[in-house]
């Protein structure tokens, strides 16, 4: 899942996005509210963690225009304010959770899932579709009940094709998902992280829509 981070202080981003990325997520980071009301456009966002107290103004305002816009994914708002009102503008604004500085990332990460699961209408945090079962708390992934072992970017991948199986994601998507906005790729890593997916669980599984992108096939012949 991509991850809109937007924080100012940059010492506690890059300490975020390092511990977002060992969580198998793909975080992308921004400093102010104008730079993320531009990239909140992008609907492969799954997720948005916004830092209250941004340079170019209170990001309460951010909130309502977003919902405003209706961008609809989860909003978790970080602040050094513990004061009940601050809390209760951003939740009323349009805000699903809420976490006070210093945060712990544990807690940070736990939250996280918890409003991936609201978000996907998910009770628990597995994936079970084409005989694959994958774990979202743990990275652990089984097909027809053996264990197979996944790589960052192939965890990263599969996940995607999961979460929007018999659709077609595009070529640009997933180099995002995988390298960030602005990750160096070679012309066919997409393409090798494909083969050894198939690989490892089956050849039908994941499909190429030639010129297009590739789809998991939620139904094939196992």
């Amino acid at each position: 899942m991509r991850i809109l981070l937007v924080e100012d202080d940059e010492l506690l981003a890059q300490g975020m996005v390092t511990r977002l990325k060992r969580m198998g997520y793909q975080p992308e980071h921004c400093t102010t509210g104008k730079q993320a009301l531009q990239a909140a456009q992008d609907d492969s966002f799954g997720l948005m963690i916004l830092d209250l107290g941004l340079p170019d103004g209170f990001a309460l305002d951010l909130i309502r225009q977003l919902r405003q816009a209706g961008v609809s994914m989860p909003i978790l708002v970080l602040t050094a304010q513990s004061q009940l009102d601050t809390k209760l503008t951003a939740l009323n604004g349009g805000a699903d959770d809420y976490l006070v500085k210093p945060i712990d990332v544990l807690e940070l990460e736990a939250r996280i899932r918890v409003l991936s699961r609201r978000q996907q209408q998910r009770t628990d945090d597995s994936l079970q579709l084409a005989g694959i079962s994958l774990n979202l708390h743990n990275h652990q992934c089984q097909f027809q009940q053996q264990d197979v072992n996944l790589t960052r970017r192939e965890y990263l991948l599969l996940k995607e094709f999961m979460l929007k199986p018999d659709r077609i994601l595009s070529r640009q998507q997933l180099e995002e998902l995988s390298y960030g906005w602005d990750g160096d790729t070679e012309s066919n890593a997409i393409e090798v992280h494909i083969h050894n997916l198939r690989k490892k669980l089956s050849a039908e599984v994941i499909k190429t829509v030639r010129g297009v992108g590739y789809m998991l096939v939620s139904q094939h012949d196992h």
